[in-house]
Formats: C-alpha cells, structure tokens, sequence
C-alpha cells in the first residue's frame, strides 16, 4: 500500500461522511414540514454508503484471509428514503389536518438524526487523524534519508 493509497481511502471517507452530515441537516430541518413537492410529508432521507470498488462477499474476504485485501475507501451508493410511517399528531387546527383532525407529521426522529450526525462527526474527525497519521510518517521518513 502506497503512501496516496491511505491518504485517498480517508479522502474518500471524509467525502461520505459530509454527504451523510449534510443529509442529516436537510433532515433536521424538514423535520415538521407536513407538504411537500408532491404533497405528502417530508421522508426521512439516509446515506447508504459502500466499500469504493468492492463487490468481493465478506465471506470471500474471510476466506481469503491470508491474501493481502487492500481497500480502496468508500463511496456512497446512493440516498434512500426512509419507509417507516409517519408520525400522526392530533392538531385539528393545523392545514393539513384530515377529517378526524390528524396531521402526517415527517417521519424524523431528531434525537436520532442528533446521535446520527455526532456519529458523522466523529468518523470525519478519525478520518481528518488518519491522513495526519499518514503525513506524519512520511515526514519522519524522509527525516530518517536526511540522517
């Protein structure tokens, strides 16, 4: 593994995880929108990452454990939606309410999309330690050519 190759691999993470931050406050934010585009409540959106040109089955890596398996980062497969209910909430005043006075609230939780979004934090910021790592070594190793 090359000294680009890991810079790249953590590169790539922290590419994901804004993505992943970055849906997550669209989702914060659309929290109590009850009509969207096309007329329905806001669904909750979610990054779906996956392994940067691996489409090898984990029991493939398993089996092949004593083969060097260098990985090539991740990238996001897509954005999915949601598909759990929405939330109904008694507000017979409210515009969007229905005969029986229920409102379709969004189906976001913002207590998980919190915790959800400290985890991104956290992945950008191990990411952000990597590539120093990273730069550090190769610092001292040209040190050590200098000696």
């Amino acid at each position: 593994m090359g000294f680009f190759n890991s810079i790249n691999i953590s590169a790539s993470a922290l590419t994901a995880e804004k993505l992943r931050m970055d849906i997550i406050s669209k989702n914060i934010a659309n929290a109590n929108t009850t009509r969207t585009a096309n007329g329905t409540p806001y669904r909750r959106q979610v990054v779906v990452f996956q392994g940067a040109g691996s489409n090898v089955p984990f029991s493939q890596y398993l089996s092949d454990a004593s083969k060097s398996m260098i990985g090539n980062g991740v990238k996001v497969k897509g954005i999915a939606e949601d598909q759990t209910p929405f939330k109904m909430v008694y507000d017979p005043g409210h515009p969007d309410a229905d005969e029986n006075g229920y409102v379709k609230m969004p189906n976001v939780d913002v207590m998980t999309e919190m915790v959800n979004m400290i985890t991104a934090s956290r992945a950008y910021e191990a990411n952000v330690t990597a590539i120093n790592s990273a730069k550090s070594m190769a610092m001292k190793a040209l040190e050590i050519g200098r000696g």
